[in-house]
């Protein structure tokens, strides 16, 4: 047994990239991709991503260069998945929704070498460029057409178009395997603080592992048909993007969704799956528009709790929800709520208790537990006792960028340890009560309660600012600011003037949506706030309504 060693026949850096070619090679004449009134093939996907890659070589793009993307669920974005890391670079998705300061310093911080710019988006990167400090190279812009949202395409300041780049490119370009499987592939950030940007690195092995995995969780069968209500922008959608291509289903593409859009998706292609955060369900199940399905749709939530009511509601439509749990460091779903068929039996409210639940690990990852912060002990199992959330194996990350303390910090004596606050449960089951660092996750988006604080604090009426979560039951949380203002002031802010005063300085989704004013905040003898008697005044304001128009998020 000794002389039997790995070789180049069986130690193959692990890689999604060749599911396209096989795609192709299965599947070629099926459906790949819907958007609108276009539709391809996997042929012609395949042949189209091969072509950006050809073109991305030629312009200079070179293993290990960093290439972003700022564009919503439309084909570009989906092809990118495949086309940049084809060329050996690093694919790095922006969120959308962040405004120009925060893009600004993604892209300094990652260095990145050229930008995918969707045309909607195109004055956003530009003010982001802007901001760019003289001796600091600016990346390469390419737009991204599109006829159905703009008209006008002036190419100033880019140096082509992403259709330009398909017509120029090669189509039988010898993409770039990677060297090692540990390789880097993707760069994602947990948010777009301006102080301590959290560049979260995966290599090919990692997402490789954590597609699959995702697959296998979910059951997906050959040739689902996937809509894309999920944005790529987060954690590369859950890796998605190259699990329906090693399934060889259908992707439909939407630039901008509401829930009657959704429903009549569903109905005109027969959409089985789809992701979302549970505003998304909460979305459906309070529509108007909402109505049975002749047909169940497959349904995967996460990024929050989602309310048993609203997964009441949900499943009553006829969609199949599944729950899980996963963070930007482990590039996708790595607990889920592994239903039982003996649970089948119990009341919907008892059912729709245990699916909130975050779950136990995917068969892809090695292990998970709860532990006492300090002393890292697993605590009992008795779900009441609290401790950290802490997670062992493939698809976690390689690290921070740039943050060897932080990387070091995340993952010590052999774990990758969250920040989130959970019980274990007598069943095995783990489930988040809280979290360590005072995250909100609103409508899926993580947002750090540090931040919004200091642009509070920012204002002239301001002395003591603490934000904490307040429940919704459409956005499932938002933050709660509890302000102090400054003694004899002639006029006072109202909560209308705070509030716009932070949309005015930070992503819409960031701002507070509620302010309290109080002579003084809680302080422990130390002088710090005490954030958890907040938390329980917010608690106990509840929702402040069942539903908001998704449009205020943004």
């Amino acid at each position: 047994m000794e002389d039997l060693k790995p070789s180049s026949a069986n130690s193959c850096p692990l890689t999604t990239l060749g599911f396209l070619d096989r795609a192709a090679t299965v599947y070629g004449d099926c459906t790949s991709i819907i958007y609108n009134s276009t539709s391809y093939t996997w042929s012609t996907t395949h042949r189209r991503c091969l072509q950006v890659a050809s073109s991305l070589a030629s312009l200079g793009i070179k293993p290990g260069h960093v290439i972003s993307v700022l564009a919503p669920n439309i084909p570009a974005m989906y092809e990118l998945h495949f086309a940049v890391p084809m060329t050996g670079a690093i694919l790095n998705t922006i969120n959308l929704r962040l405004d120009a300061r925060n893009i600004s310093v993604i892209l300094r911080h990652a260095e990145s070498d050229l930008i995918f710019v969707d045309c909607l988006s195109r004055a956003t990167v530009l003010e982001a460029l802007s901001l760019f400090p003289p001796h600091v190279p600016r990346p390469r812009l390419i737009l991204i057409t599109d006829d159905a949202v703009d008209s006008s395409s002036p190419t100033v300041d880019f140096i082509d178009t992403y259709d330009g780049l398909i017509e120029k490119g090669d189509p039988e370009f010898k993409w770039v395997r990677p060297s090692s499987e540990w390789d880097p592939m993707t760069l994602n950030y947990t948010s777009g603080t301006t102080s301590s940007p959290k560049g979260v690195v995966h290599c090919h092995r990692g997402v490789f592992m954590m597609t699959i995995d995702s697959l296998i969780d979910w059951a997906v069968p050959k040739q689902p048909v996937y809509l894309w209500a999920l944005p790529m922008f987060h954690a590369n959608g859950w890796t998605f993007p190259w699990g329906i291509a090693a399934m060889g289903g259908t992707n439909i593409c939407v630039r901008k969704f509401n829930a009657e859009l959704i429903y009549r998706l569903i109905e005109q292609y027969d959409v089985s799956h789809m992701c979302g955060a549970p505003v998304v369900l909460n979305m459906l199940s309070n529509s108007p528009e909402q109505k049975p399905l002749k047909n169940p749709v497959q349904i995967l939530t996460a990024g929050a709790p989602p309310p048993a009511t609203v997964l009441f509601r949900t499943e009553s439509l006829g969609f199949v929800v599944s729950h899980g749990y996963g963070l930007t460091e482990t590039a996708g779903l790595v607990v889920s709520c592994a239903w039982k068929q003996q649970w089948n039996r119990l009341p919907a409210t008892e059912r729709a208790r245990l699916k909130a639940r975050q779950g136990v690990r995917t068969i892809g990852m090695t292990a998970i537990d709860v532990v006492e912060p300090e002393s890292g002990i697993s605590v009992k199992r008795d779900g009441s006792s609290l401790g950290e959330i802490v997670l062992r194996g493939g698809s976690i990350m390689l690290g921070y960028l740039k943050d060897l303390k932080g990387t070091s910090k995340s993952m010590k004596n052999g774990w990758f340890h969250t920040g989130d606050v959970g019980v274990m449960h007598p069943d095995g089951y783990i489930e988040i009560k809280d979290r360590l660092k005072d995250v909100i996750i609103s409508g899926g988006e993580n947002l750090s309660s540090v931040e919004v604080e200091s642009m509070l604090y920012t204002h002239p009426d301001v002395i003591e600012a603490a934000v904490v979560a307040r429940p919704d039951e459409f956005w499932g949380e938002t933050p709660c600011a509890f302000v102090s203002l400054k003694g004899g002031l002639d006029v006072k802010p109202t909560e209308k003037e705070i509030i716009e005063y932070c949309r005015s300085k930070l992503p819409h989704f960031m701002a507070p949506k509620t302010v309290v004013f109080q002579e003084e905040l809680p302080k422990t003898s130390t002088g710090k706030i005490q954030k958890f008697l907040l938390r329980e005044i917010a608690r106990a304001y509840g929702s402040p309504a069942k539903i908001a128009p998704l449009s205020n998020h943004t």
